[in-house]
């Protein structure tokens, strides 16, 4: 039951030396991979993270949060701009098995193509598609046993960070100008397994009926 993992889903910042199986990493990777998206558009690229000098560089763009260093796995979430882009929205849209009048409806509407108001609209919705990914990855993660934190405190153009470590880590990750590092995802196995406690505030204070 999917309640029971989003009730147990904690965050888990210290992990054993355990590796993860493939088999288990593609499955949190396809999870995000079929997160729903905003007329399919998918605007994410995941990058699987080993390597211990980008792990470094991460480390120091996080603020120093040391479960980026004793992560067996990173996976670097990427909001990415270029998928609005008309050649290849519209190349999801075809294989979407949209219509030419329905992709062109689609394509050259605001309210379904931001990237027809703006950069801010663009990265603005991009982000909140990211989100849905990155909550479906954590999930799958704690299906499969595999601690997971999500640290979105990153140095990158939203948050306004370290600017040498920001320019050194989209060259690293071979990012462009329109992709964003919006948050990592840092998996191990819990070095010592914990309780899950939530802290939420009650149903009435967040949940109305027809107006708040």
């Amino acid at each position: 039951m999917l309640l029971e993992e989003i009730k147990s889903r904690k965050s888990v910042r210290s992990y054993n030396e355990e590796p993860i199986p493939d088999e288990v990493l593609n499955e949190i990777l396809e999870a995000g991979r079929l997160a729903p998206s905003w007329v399919n558009v998918q605007p994410w690229k995941f990058i699987v993270i080993k390597d211990e000098k980008t792990k470094e560089l991460l480390f120091k763009a996080s603020g120093e949060q040391k479960q980026i260093l004793g992560a067996n796995v990173i996976i670097a979430c990427v909001a990415d701009m270029e998928a609005w882009d008309k050649k290849n929205f519209g190349a999801v849209l075809e294989k979407s098995g949209r219509n030419q009048m329905v992709q062109d409806f689609i394509l050259n509407s605001p309210t379904l193509n931001p990237s027809l108001l703006g950069d801010f609209e663009r990265l603005t919705r991009t982000i909140e598609q990211l989100t849905f990914a990155v909550a479906y990855m954590s999930l799958q993660a704690e299906k499969s046993g595999v601690g997971c934190c999500i640290i979105g405190a990153l140095a990158n153009e939203m948050t306004k960070g370290d600017e040498n470590i920001i320019k050194e880590l989209k060259e690293r990750l071979n990012l462009n100008d329109r992709q964003v590092l919006l948050t990592v995802l840092s998996l191990g196995y819990e070095k010592t397994p914990r309780e899950t406690k939530k802290i939420r505030k009650e149903p009435q204070e967040v949940i109305f009926f027809e107006k708040l």
